[in-house]
Parts: C-alpha cells; structure tokens; sequence
C-alpha cells in the first residue's frame, strides 16, 4: 500500500489533511482524495481499467469529481477501493462552486439525464450501416470505376465519421448500463467498422478528459514538434530553442500536415505501435477484420492496390471532418500547466461549444456540446441540449464564461489561435 501502509495494519479512522494528502503525488507514492476518503492507489494503479496515467493526473488531489464523472457503476467499483482505503480528510477542500457542482450532478442523476434513449442509437447505427451497404451498392452497379471511386469514398466518408461518432458514445459507457456490453459494441464499432484499437482510444482519450489542455497530461496537445498551442508552449519552446518547425507558419501548414494528415497517416503508426507494444492481439484481430472484409468487398473492382487507395481516400477525406470538429473545441482555449482547478472550473475554461442545430448536432456528433459532454462525460448524447441551460445558469452564478459560437468561427478561431501561438514563438525566439 505504499508509504500509508496497509489497511489491516491501520486504526481507523485515521485523518490526513489536505496538505499531507498533497505530499503523495510521485509514481511510487499516491494518494487520492474521494468524497472525503483518502486512498493510496501506489501499487494498484497499474490493475486500473483505465490505465495507470489517468490515475497518476489526480496524485495528491481531490479526484471525487473526476472518479463520479467517469463511473456510471460507483457501486460496484467501490468494492475493490475498500483495499485502498487508508483514512480520511481533516477538512475537505470545498468551495462554493464545487458545491453547487455537485447539486447540479445530483439533480442530473434524479431527473434521469443518464437514461439511454435506446432508438437513438439504434437508429444512429443503423444509418452506418445503411451507409455501408450503399457505399458498395454504387460500385458494384457500375461495375467499379472513377465515378464509383469517388461517389463510393465520399459515402463511406459519412459512414466511417458517424461511426467515429458512436464508437465515441460505447467508449465512454454511456449506450448501456453494462460495461461488458459497451465494451463489445466499442470492440466492433472502433475495430470492425474503423479499423482502430479500443484501448488505444480509451488510453489518450480518457487522459484527456482528466485534464483536458493541461500540459504534459493531455496527449491530445502533445504535438509540440509540429504544432505549438496556447501561449506557455510557445514561449517555453522558444526560450529553449526546441523544436525544428518554422512556428510562426504553423497557421498555413496546418492545412498541409494537420488535417490531411492525422488520420491516414498519424493514427495508423499510433495504433500499430499501441497494439505491438502492448501485444494487444484482441485488438489487432479486430483490425484485420476490418481490412479482410473492405478487401474482399473492393479488390474485385480495383485489384488490392485500388482498394488499398480506396481506403486512403476514405481515411483523406474523414480525416479533414474529424479534425477541425474535434480540434475546434479545445485548441482555441486555455492551454497550460496543470494549475489543480476544481472540475467544473477547468472544464469550462478549456472547452467551448458551437450553436446547435439538426445540421450540427449530426455533423458533429453531438460534440458541439462540448462543454456538457466534457462535464457529464457518461451522459448519452441526445440530452446534452436538457441540461445546457442549467449549465449555463451555473457559468453566470459564478462569472465564468459560458462560450458558445457558431460553427464557422469555432473552424477560424484554431487558425487564428495557430497563428497567435506562432507570432508568441517567434516573438520570444527573437527576444
């Protein structure tokens, strides 16, 4: 149990305060704070579902928001936090806006926002599929072809977005009440429809939304030998003479290495290195299932070099969809060290959302709410729009900025923000 020592080996109740508590936040020794109750988690986190690095971003804190926001099964996970238990906190760190936090999540709880819709998601997977299956139909009626090429890349496009999309939703358990169940449709949606490893995913994704545009804690801002974000990066990497890209351009090769290139070419390497590396052969079987099955549908019409550039289309063009939808929300906001914010203060402050509309509620996903997703993460996607307003009476009871913008100006504001990074980089390189 670490430098706590072991549960059997303790009289309780035993009391840390929140300073002490703080002092245990290295790799070999730390504790979490949860709803007042103290854990050592030093040697069981690597058993952590999760992954030990999700863990790691809360040592010494209070995690309490994180670990309720995360677990849509408290009760059966606070079986095996028993053996981790070794006391409570003196004084809880509590604030006003922590407080009224967790009324609203409780209210959440009572009124049934955590209730699936099931025919939404029934017919949300449906649709892929339907979109599959036509993809197909327009080659095999016209026999192959460039025509059939293009029409057939550009529905698969549509399909495999969406279903990036609804991968989404299964990964972060909020389809079923089952874990095991959301397990399996994550399985085959992220590995048999998109050809990608689920633990990859939950792996960077779930250390984002532990700390979402916190430095050194959210892998989706480690780009830094592409890409400078935010102001702190720019200006630390200048002072040091790191990196080797011309930054104050990143504006402009953003649209030649950014979007074009993530999905047909970054990923790919990412997840490969993953699944070798971790020899997860559940996974890579789940991807090879993908690419027997989109062979032997399209190397008849094409030959297996046509359909392999019939795949790099479809990924080319999803690419550019997936990333300014995913990149719009985050990379304009509040980029910096980890400053220990309470949950609902950093949420807000590095996440935005964009105006909805049926048009932009499909399109992206449901990820225009951003900001409740980022809140309630286990939350199914069709009532984000219910609890929004109460989101926002939150945001103006305590002067914190609810932001919200169109579609168009959430694209140009990570242009914008590109460019202000690298004007910071070039600014202070020539200091």
């Amino acid at each position: 149990m670490g430098k706590g020592g072991s549960a059997s080996e303790l009289s309780f109740p035993r009391y840390f305060s929140v300073e002490e508590v703080k002092e245990h936040c290295k790799n070999d020794d730390r504790w979490l704070m949860i709803d007042g109750k103290v854990y050592d988690i030093s040697r069981w986190s690597k058993k952590h579902p999760g992954g030990a690095k999700i863990l790691g971003h809360y040592g010494g804190e209070d995690a309490t928001d994180a670990w309720t926001a995360f677990h849509n099964d408290k009760k059966y996970v606070q079986k095996f936090m028993k053996a981790l238990y070794i006391g409570d906190v003196k004084e809880k760190e509590e604030n006003e806006i922590k407080l009224d936090f967790r009324k609203l999540r409780k209210h959440v709880e009572d009124t049934g926002l955590l209730t699936v819709n099931p025919w939404f998601y029934i017919f949300h997977l449906a649709h892929i599929i339907l979109l599959e299956i036509l993809a197909y139909s327009v080659v095999w009626y016209l026999d192959g072809g460039i025509l059939a090429f293009v029409l057939a890349g550009m529905i698969m496009c549509v399909s495999q977005a969406q279903a990036g999309w609804t991968q989404h939703d299964y990964g972060h358990m909020s389809v079923f009440n089952s874990h095991k169940i959301n397990h399996i449709f994550h399985h085959f949606v992220i590995g048999h429809i998109k050809a990608a490893s689920s633990h990859w995913w939950n792996f960077r994704h779930f250390q984002h939304h532990a700390k979402p545009n916190v430095m050194k804690k959210d892998p989706d801002i480690d780009v830094a030998y592409l890409f400078l974000l935010g102001e702190t990066i720019p200006y630390s990497w200048a002072k040091r003479k790191r990196g080797f890209m011309p930054y104050n351009f990143q504006h402009r090769y953003w649209f030649f290495i950014g979007p074009p290139l993530l999905l047909p070419i970054y990923f790919h390497i990412e997840n490969l290195i993953f699944v070798f590396k971790r020899k997860d052969w559940v996974d890579l079987l789940m991807t090879i299932s993908f690419f027997a099955r989109f062979f032997y549908q399209y190397s008849p019409f094409y030959g297996m070099g046509g359909a392999f550039w019939l795949y790099m289309f479809v990924r080319f063009l999803e690419s550019h969809w997936f990333t300014w939808v995913t990149q719009m929300s985050h990379i304009p906001m509040k980029i910096d060290k980890d400053d220990r914010s309470d949950w609902f203060s950093l949420q807000l402050a590095t996440t935005c959302n964009v105006e909805s509309s049926w048009f932009n509620d499909w399109f992206t996903g449901h990820l225009n709410f951003q900001i409740e997703h980022h809140l309630f993460p286990t939350m199914p996607r069709h009532n984000y729009h219910k609890i929004a307003p109460l989101v926002k009476s939150l945001c103006k009871k305590h002067g914190i900025e609810y932001r919200c913008q169109s579609l168009m100006t959430a694209f140009g504001d990570i242009v914008r923000s590109l460019k202000k990074s690298g004007r910071i980089w070039y600014d202070a390189l020539h200091e």
